[in-house]
């Protein structure tokens, strides 16, 4: 298991079956728009397929919702670089997201380890006990869960911001 020194995480396996389902259940949500019962912690991402350019949808937790200079959403990628999500972005940053019942045209803005890391401790301080669980989740092993610890864990996670299109 990877730890704070930085040694490689063991990332959870995609979900399978019945976890796909689960996982997959806020989309639904979001399409029957009752995405507002997600509150403001989870974004519904629509995004190009990078091979077929079909819609794709995912439902991933917001880490911060702070920007000076307007609106944006910054998320990280539980499963790695590997997402789907997160590979498809990487080919078409142009993306549309839905907050509650509010939908958004964005751009995805690769974070540096640094930016991730910084978001990641200033959403431990927010939600410890869920930055915890999300950080095992991840593989990673938090031990004393001081903001500083999160920070280094969550330079081995890719981030993502998005900001509206056109900024």
């Amino acid at each position: 298991m990877g730890d704070a020194s930085g040694s490689a995480p063991r990332r959870p396996p995609l979900p399978r079956g019945w976890r796909r389902f689960l996982f997959r259940l806020p989309i639904r949500l979001c399409r029957a728009r009752l995405g507002a019962l997600l509150g403001q912690r989870f974004l519904l991402l629509e995004h190009a397929g990078r091979t077929s350019g079909q819609v794709r949808r995912v439902v991933i937790e917001v880490v911060a919702r702070e920007d000076p200079y307007g609106p944006s959403w910054t998320v990280a990628s539980g499963f790695g670089p590997g997402s789907a999500w997160y590979r498809n972005l990487r080919t078409t940053p142009r993306a549309t997201i839905q907050v509650g019942a509010r939908r958004r045209e964005v751009e995805a803005r690769f974070l540096s380890p640094e930016e991730g890391g910084e978001s990641m401790g200033r959403y431990a301080v927010r939600h410890p006990r869920v930055a915890r669980r999300l950080c095992a989740f991840m593989g990673f092993e938090v031990r004393d869960g001081s903001p500083e610890e999160f920070r280094r864990v969550a330079t081995s996670i890719p981030f993502v911001r998005f900001e509206p299109a056109g900024r």
